[in-house]
Order: structure tokens, then C-alpha cells, then sequence
């Protein structure tokens, strides 16, 4: 017998094609309500098929804040707890018990495991906790993209790492919105230090070079822009910015300065190391990369970078040694990062020429 009653809201937009998927991860809620912001296919169909509930509205202009908030009204107020998904995320089977089990009367909102970036054998790169579990009354979308949740009293969080919610996104999907919606956040709020990342980031994506530098400056700038991690970012992206820019004295300034920050991360030396490697200094690239190794800990943190946890390190490895005609030590090298990305032609390719060099010595 459930103790709470439990009930799942998204928004959509012709997303037919995550309906099953989705629906099998989450029909472990009582209720299922869905607001569609003006679907041309056959999303809304499939939906109500599997007995959803679907109200159909188009949010002009767009922000994601209001969708967010149209599609909790949707939920019935007598409703213990709200989980907010997308429709290309899949929780683990067994969400609904282990909600059931950790969830306190005084809880208003939970964090668990969200995995956003998985490889193709279905391991995490990227995980960190997500907050989107929440008590019904009481919270509201803030901002008109990176929305998040706001409480109007006091917060109680639950933590638990036996929720797991998987990302699989559609990656042809347009971000053409996120700009101009980041440019309204700032100018809405210009004190809010995650939103001033997030828009010098976007920049940055833009190949917008320097209203990036000076927007992450701006951010760096920011009385409440306290957490290292982020800082630490945001002191990348500048030096990956300069590093586009040629301006490689610069960059590599902002790189030490990204090290400094937050010396606990891999990010800031892989980084570093695919500076040098641009730069065809492959002594660096192999110091930096194992000064990245070094650090074991994966933090549950959206900063982090694909590349530093991925098989770029060992990639680089393998180049760096083969570049200074240690074929024995590259071989080693490309040969595990063929073991985290065995399909990865380029890297086959690499082995193969490795070897043939390696018989022809012999």
C-alpha cells in the first residue's frame, strides 16, 4: 500500500518517438500529466493511448519557466509529489518504492542521481543530483531557460542514490532558443551567477569568442558567484576561448588560473593538455593528462567535461607517444581507449598504423 500519492508532469513537443520508452519508465505514478506546446505528430495521440493526461497549449513567447509552471497546474493539488521529467529521460525500475520508502512528511523536495551524458555502452560520463522531485504547493518556475524550482518557505531536502534517472537525448534537436533566452535571464536578473555561466558558455558554443570572455569575466565577477567548480569552468571556457583566438599566452594564463581554482578537478588539466596538444608540445600533453589520471574522483557535478572521464586522455596519450616515436608506450595507451570505445574507427585506425610501424622494425 502507497503512502503518498505520487504523480509525474512534463511538457512535450514532437516527441512520438520517446513516448513508449517513457511512459514504461514512469507509469510507476499514480497519474501522468502531460502539457504539449503544439505537437505536429503524433505525440499527443500516443500519449492519451497509454492513458495519459494531455492538455495541449502554445507558450508565446516561448520560455521554458512558463511551460514548466502551465504543466504543474495540470497536477491535482491533493497531490503529495510532483516529479518533473522530459520525455527523453528513463528512471531505473524501482523509483516509485524507493520514493515511497525515503520521502518524510517534512521532505519538500528530493535529490537523486541523474545521469545526463551516457556513452554508447550505457555508462555515465556525466552524473550529478537532480532536484526535480517536489511537494505540490508551495514551488514555481523560475527563469526563462536553465529553469529552476523555488520554494516559498523553508526547504527540506532528501538525498538518495538509489534513484537513478537516465538522459537520452535527441541531439539533432535545435538549442537556437537558449540564446536569446539566456540573454533575457541576464538582463531579467543580472546578478544570477549561474545564468551569467550558462549565457558566456553559449557564447562560447557560438564560436562568439569575446562577448563569451567577457561574460564569463562577468560572472567571475559576481559577489555570489562562490562555487569553485563553476568559477573554475568559467575560467576554462575563457582560456578555450583565447585558445580559439590563437591568443595562446592568454590562454593558457586562464588555464593556470582554472587549475588554482579548483586543483581537485580533471577538468582543468585535460584541458590544459588539449592546449598543448594543439600546440604540438606532446611532453605537456603527457603531463597534464596524468596529472588529470591522477585524480580518481568523479564528482556528481554538471561541470564536468565528457572528455575528462571518456577515452580522450588515453587517446591523447597515445598520440603524444607516438609523436615522440615511443610506438611500445603508445600501443598501450590507444589499446585502452579502444577498451572505453571499442567502435571508435579513428582509433582502430591508429593501432593498425602503430602496429604495422612496430612488425616493420622487428
Amino acid at each position: 500500500m502507497n503512502k503518498y500519492k505520487v504523480c509525474v508532469y512534463a511538457i512535450c513537443l514532437n516527441e512520438e518517438k520517446f513516448v513508449d520508452r517513457w511512459y514504461e519508465s514512469m507509469k510507476e505514478a499514480d497519474e501522468i500529466y502531460v502539457l504539449d506546446t503544439g505537437s505536429t505528430d503524433n505525440t499527443v495521440e500516443k500519449l492519451k493511448e497509454k492513458g495519459v493526461h494531455v492538455e495541449i497549449k502554445k507558450i508565446e513567447p516561448w520560455r521554458f519557466d512558463v511551460a514548466r509552471n502551465e504543466s504543474l497546474k495540470l497536477v491535482p493539488t491533493d497531490t503529495d509529489i510532483c516529479v518533473c521529467t522530459d520525455l527523453d529521460e528513463v528512471f531505473i525500475e524501482g523509483w516509485r518504492a524507493e520514493l515511497e520508502r525515503v520521502w518524510c512528511d517534512n521532505t519538500t523536495r528530493l535529490r537523486y542521481i541523474y545521469n545526463w551524458y551516457l556513452d554508447e555502452e550505457n555508462r555515465p560520463i556525466i552524473s550529478f543530483y537532480y532536484e526535480k522531485i517536489h511537494k505540490r504547493l508551495g514551488y514555481s518556475w523560475y527563469h526563462p531557460v536553465h529553469e529552476i524550482l523555488k520554494y516559498d518557505g523553508i526547504e527540506t531536502f532528501t538525498v538518495t542514490d538509489n534513484i537513478i534517472l537516465n538522459h537520452y537525448p535527441d541531439r539533432t534537436k535545435s538549442r537556437s532558443s537558449y540564446l536569446p533566452l539566456l540573454e533575457m535571464s541576464v538582463e531579467e536578473d543580472p546578478n544570477d551567477d549561474r545564468n551569467m555561466h550558462y549565457l558566456g558558455r553559449e557564447y562560447m558554443y557560438y564560436g562568439k569568442y569575446n562577448e563569451a570572455i567577457d561574460t564569463l569575466i562577468r560572472h567571475l565577477n559576481l559577489k555570489n558567484a562562490t562555487w569553485k567548480d563553476e568559477r573554475c569552468a568559467s575560467m576554462r571556457f575563457i582560456g578555450r576561448c583565447y585558445k580559439y583566438l590563437k591568443r595562446y599566452d592568454e590562454a593558457k594564463m586562464w588555464l593556470e588560473k582554472a587549475i588554482k581554482e579548483a586543483p581537485y578537478l580533471r577538468d582543468p588539466y585535460m584541458e590544459m593538455a588539449l592546449l598543448y596538444y594543439t600546440l604540438e608540445d606532446y611532453d605537456k600533453v603527457i603531463n597534464y593528462v596524468n596529472l588529470a589520471l591522477n585524480i580518481k574522483d568523479h564528482t556528481k557535478s554538471y561541470i564536468n567535461e565528457t572528455f575528462s572521464f571518456d577515452y580522450t586522455p588515453y587517446d591523447l596519450l597515445g598520440i603524444s607517444y607516438y609523436n615522440k616515436n615511443e610506438l611500445e608506450a603508445s600501443k598501450v595507451f590507444v589499446e585502452k581507449a579502444l577498451k572505453i570505445d571499442p567502435k571508435n574507427e579513428r582509433l582502430k585506425n591508429n593501432l593498425n598504423i602503430i602496429n604495422e610501424k612496430l612488425n616493420t622494425k622487428k
